[in-house]
Parts: structure tokens; C-alpha cells; sequence
């Protein structure tokens, strides 16, 4: 389970309706209208105690 960081909701990572990958984090979001806010104003919504650390690869 993960939290929405926009509307707060509780949501299963594998039912998200979509995950945002910003600055090195993945968001997980309910519905459209989460992911249309989150993507509008990133800044805003992205905590990397909600979000999950992407790993980066080597090169």
C-alpha cells in the first residue's frame, strides 16, 4: 500500500491508476484528476517519504 500524493487516499501500487516518475521517485495516483494535478504541479505534491525510490542504473 502507498499513499495518493495528491488527495491523500490509500491505494494498492498494483491497482494505481498510474505512476509519475519525478526526480528520481515513482508516485503512485487513484485517478485521473490526481495524476492531472500531480503532473501540473510536481513541486507541490512530490515527498520522498510518499514516493519510492527509482534505482539508478549503471553505466
Amino acid at each position: 500500500m502507498t499513499k495518493d500524493p495528491v488527495c491523500g487516499k490509500r491505494i494498492n501500487r498494483g491497482k494505481a491508476h498510474a505512476a509519475v516518475e519525478y526526480n528520481h521517485f515513482l508516485y503512485f495516483l487513484c485517478c485521473p484528476v490526481c495524476q492531472a494535478q500531480f503532473e501540473k504541479e510536481p513541486r507541490r505534491y512530490a515527498k520522498p517519504d510518499i514516493g519510492v525510490r527509482v534505482k539508478q542504473g549503471v553505466q
